[in-house]
């Protein structure tokens, strides 16, 4: 079968590789559709364990069942979360199954980059789920991308009144802006570098958008605050500006929300003594559960989260390596991968 292999930046290339054999247990899907993450794009978390076949937002068709699954039927379409949580350790019990050991254990091989792929028994069993006939492959792409911006917004408490401000304007603050809006706060104000995602975001219902090339975010947000900043910053962007600036955005007795990793040498400066006295409240958030992937599911089915107007760019498996050109230019929201 093709897959396609990330060995570094400059060298993505679709190779034949053996089909997943799988166990009484498990499934095989047949990939249809599969998003590209900004994760897939974080070169220095990926140098390590390359090469490797990326994808973590699948989907696809049953093409093969082990003789133990009952839940599933071969030609069924399934969205497969790419990991899972044990649910009966410390971890779980207290409601944090992304820190469960299990979790980052149970990946589907070889990843959502491939013709096909096999999925482990604990996901069949607790997340995967199957696609209504009404939702295409490429909108049930991301339900995995909204289902961790719930998981975020399950942490944060946005008011009507409120003001937040989303810093990054690529899928996942686009989904953030959206799932604010249905919150009913008072302004939703974005920044990001490149117009193009600046006007996406007005799209999908930012009251305001900064490039702060051009102006001073903070500046800006005190400015329609009364001086005070922002009820909750939620920062998608990757890197220590990003979070130095979320930092001084936030007012008083808010909330910063840290959406995205930066790499292990970053270091952000933060007084202990401005944060004690200003009672802000800095919250991550890592990944998503199978609490989340069934609401994300229902909002992306009901329309209330348009996946169809977030995809952008779609490329055949074959042409992966210019799929990733095209997401780091950052001329795009959602980038799909099809296997036609």
């Amino acid at each position: 079968m093709k897959a396609a292999i990330y060995y570094n930046p400059k060298k993505i290339q679709t190779e034949d590789i053996p089909r997943p054999k799988i166990s009484p247990d498990e499934i095989l899907v047949e990939m249809k559709a599969c998003g590209l993450c900004g994760s897939d794009l974080m070169h220095w978390y990926l140098k390590s364990r390359a090469p490797l076949v990326l994808g973590h937002e699948p989907t696809g068709i049953v093409a093969k069942t082990g003789k133990n699954v009952n839940q599933f039927k071969k030609g069924e379409r399934v969205f497969v979360h790419h990991h899972v949580a044990c649910l009966e350790c410390h971890y779980c019990a207290h409601g944090d199954y992304t820190l469960c050991e299990d979790f980052a254990k149970t990946k589907i091989h070889p990843g959502g980059l491939a013709e096909y792929f096999r999925v482990p028994a604990p996901n069949v069993q607790k997340d995967t789920l199957k696609i209504p006939d009404s939702l295409s492959f490429e909108e049930a792409t991301l339900i995995e991308p909204v289902a961790c911006c719930l998981k975020a917004h399950t942490k944060l408490v946005i008011r009507p009144e409120d003001t937040v401000v989303i810093i990054g304007a690529g899928p996942a603050g686009i989904i953030h802006t959206s799932l604010s809006k249905n919150l009913r706060p008072a302004k939703i104000i974005v920044s990001d570098l490149i117009n193009y995602r600046l006007e996406a975001a007005k799209q999908f219902g930012a009251d305001l958008i900064v490039n702060p090339k051009n102006e001073s975010l903070i500046e800006k947000v005190r400015e329609v605050t009364s001086g005070r900043g922002a009820d909750v910053v939620i920062v998608t962007a990757p890197n220590a500006e990003a979070v130095a600036e979320g930092l001084k955005t936030c007012r008083r007795g808010g909330t910063v929300c840290l959406f995205a990793p930066t790499p292990p040498s970053t270091q952000v400066s933060v007084s202990p003594r401005r944060l004690f006295f200003s009672e802000i409240r800095i919250v991550p958030s890592y990944s998503t559960s199978h609490i989340e992937t069934r609401t994300a599911l229902k909002l992306i089915s009901s329309g209330k989260i348009k996946a169809k107007e977030l995809i952008t760019h779609r490329f055949p498996l074959s042409e992966t390596s210019e799929a990733f050109k095209t997401a780091e230019k950052g001329e795009c929201l959602k980038v799909v991968i099809l296997n036609e």
